[in-house]
């Protein structure tokens, strides 16, 4: 058995988190669905690679994400800190009384399940409820008469926090909340902001103690999947966070997906702010890269106007929109991890290429480079494999979701882990493993730039929709994930209740191409924080950096962009 435990850091990060999460929680419902198609019931997945077995104080058997999330005070909305399987209670003692004088209580009220969460608990409590017991209350009686398609609708309008979509169960020792950081959200968008916040506190030890439980119980852990929101306040939390992880876990893999909404990304009218956004980015990546062994940044500026969302609408202002689709494409790369590798002499029936975590970064960075950057793509929906010329097609339609990525880049010693999952073929069937892998070679025949080298992993099983998936497919878009000739006529946008799975296809890619986007970083780390007179550098002392720290920042930059491009050499003294 190898496991993987998953990290999640910061608002949006756990945004992404929360729909991962539900396409985990629809593939294992499915595959126990007499109903349901076979071919998510012959999925030839090893669930237990993201999961863990326990059960509750009554001894009811309980199957959780192996994860540790983490975010400020009031992040869960209507979820309690300890889940919702177990029962929690205060830590506190009642007969510790240590005032005598009078005592004012405040208590605010509770925030209220949305009508989705209010349905998951009407239907875990008829499932809990033996017949002698009847039916509940009539308020949760009347909640049973809830439309699929109002929960639809007020989801897409009511989306505050990461729960309200959250389908799955979670570990008490899984939701990390930051308390005593009397902050705003909104404000807590810098590098030093985070450090001053973190520095000082007990935060660090209790994380360590929580990812410590999950480690323990593994019996051979392959590696962390680590998601950090690193636009604001999260990053130097994260920065600490794996700092401990490399002392503790000296040989395990960390694969870090550098998430960001787009609107982290909007300018600011103010210089001073400018300056700080530019800096925090440059600051953030140096020193997230250089504790991890791969590391993806994920977010583009405007989802909604990419080539990524042709197919797609998508609103940049909805966090819930956007994590959805990068969600969906951190399931599809993560699929090889809990592949089951194949019996010698049998036939890939249902899917084939497993890997592990260090698998992945040694395809990525152990080939003629040691670079830590990888980019990622994604086919959402993929397009079926038939029709004229559709190795071109298929190769198309692949898109960047790392910012600040070079389109035409001649890269001879790219290398790249892609992954296609539920491809349609003739018929709108699903095709073969031999029909994908036949496909994506002859693609890679005909391409004028291929890869130096490509490993590929393909599944039979779809990426599932489930309920509270956003309406973000266009009117392209069947049933399946097909893509339609003429439109549906109806509304623009389409959702989990007309669409019940697509194919995917994505991959994460080693390549030049990415040079814009360290450039960019380490010349306004130069300009900005190091050059003389700079208008920052006073901004990077009280962040916690001398000049020096600032400068070996400057110089992982470097090398990242000398082993991608040995000819490509910045002036230290540029401003």
């Amino acid at each position: 058995m190898r496991e993987i435990v998953t990290l999640q850091v910061g608002g949006f990060a756990n945004f992404v988190g929360s729909h991962f999460w539900n396409f985990q929680n629809e593939l294992l419902e499915l595959a126990e669905d007499p109903e349901a198609d076979p071919v998510f019931k012959n999925q030839a997945l090893n669930m237990d690679v993201f999961y863990r077995y326990g059960e509750t104080h009554q001894g009811i058997p309980t199957y959780t994400p192996r994860l540790l999330s983490v975010d400020l005070k009031g992040s869960l909305g209507s979820m309690s800190s300890s889940g919702t399987l177990y029962n929690g209670g205060s830590s506190v003692p009642s007969s510790v009384m240590t005032w005598d004088g009078n005592v004012t209580t405040q208590a605010s009220e509770p925030r209220r399940r949305n009508l989705f969460l209010q349905s998951l608990y009407q239907e875990e409590l008829e499932n809990s409820l033996t017949v002698e017991n009847g039916v509940n209350d009539g308020e949760n009686g009347s909640r049973r008469e809830v439309s699929d398609r109002d929960i639809v609708e007020q989801l897409e309008n009511n989306v505050q926090y990461w729960t309200d979509y959250s389908k799955a169960h979670y570990h008490p020792q899984s939701l990390y909340e930051l308390s005593g950081l009397w902050i705003d959200a909104h404000k807590f968008d810098n590098y030093g902001i985070g450090r001053d916040s973190f520095s000082g506190g007990l935060h660090g030890e209790e994380m360590s103690d929580r990812l410590r439980f999950f480690v323990e119980e593994c019996d051979h852990i392959q590696g962390f999947q680590f998601i950090v929101d690193d636009s604001g306040g999260f990053s130097p939390i994260a920065v600490d966070f794996l700092e401990s992880i490399a002392d503790e876990y000296t040989n395990v893999p960390v694969l870090l997906y550098a998430v960001r909404g787009p609107g982290s990304v909007i300018d600011s009218i103010s210089q001073k702010h400018r300056v700080s956004r530019k800096l925090h980015a440059a600051v953030s990546f140096s020193r997230l890269s250089s504790l991890c062994n791969l590391i993806v940044p994920v977010g583009l500026p405007s989802l909604s106007r990419s080539k990524a969302s042709k197919l797609l609408c998508i609103k940049d202002e909805k966090p819930y929109h956007c994590s959805a689709m990068y969600a969906a494409t951190l399931h599809s790369v993560s699929m090889p991890f809990r592949m089951e590798p194949p019996a010698p002499n049998a036939d890939s029936t249902y899917a084939s290429g497993s890997l592990t975590v260090n698998e992945v970064v040694q395809i990525l960075s152990g080939q003629a480079r040691q670079n830590m950057v990888a980019i990622l793509d994604a086919a959402m929906p993929a397009p079926s494999l038939t029709g004229n010329q559709v190795e071109q097609t298929f190769l198309g339609n692949f898109q960047p979701l790392t910012p600040e990525v070079s389109e035409h880049v001649e890269d001879l010693q790219s290398v790249e882990s892609m992954t296609v999952l539920g491809a349609l073929g003739t018929g709108g069937q699903r095709a073969s493993i031999y029909e994908v892998k036949g496909m994506v070679h002859a693609a890679y025949q005909h391409a004028i730039k291929g890869p130096m080298f490509s490993h590929l992993s393909v599944a039979q099983c779809p990426l599932p929709i489930p309920l509270p998936f956003p309406s973000i497919f266009g009117n392209h878009v069947g049933q399946h994930g097909e893509l339609l000739g003429t439109p549906i006529i109806g509304s623009s946008s389409r959702g989990s209740l007309d669409v019940h799975s697509i194919p995917m296809a994505a991959r994460l890619r080693s390549s030049s191409a990415v040079l814009p986007f360290l450039e960019n970083r380490l010349g306004d780390l130069r300009k900005f924080g190091i050059a003389r007179a700079s208008p920052g550098a006073e901004l990077l002392r009280s962040w916690g950096f001398a000049k020096d720290e600032s400068e070996d920042m400057g110089e992982t930059l470097s090398k990242m962009i000398a082993e991608l491009n040995p000819r490509s050499q910045m002036s230290s003294d540029s401003d």
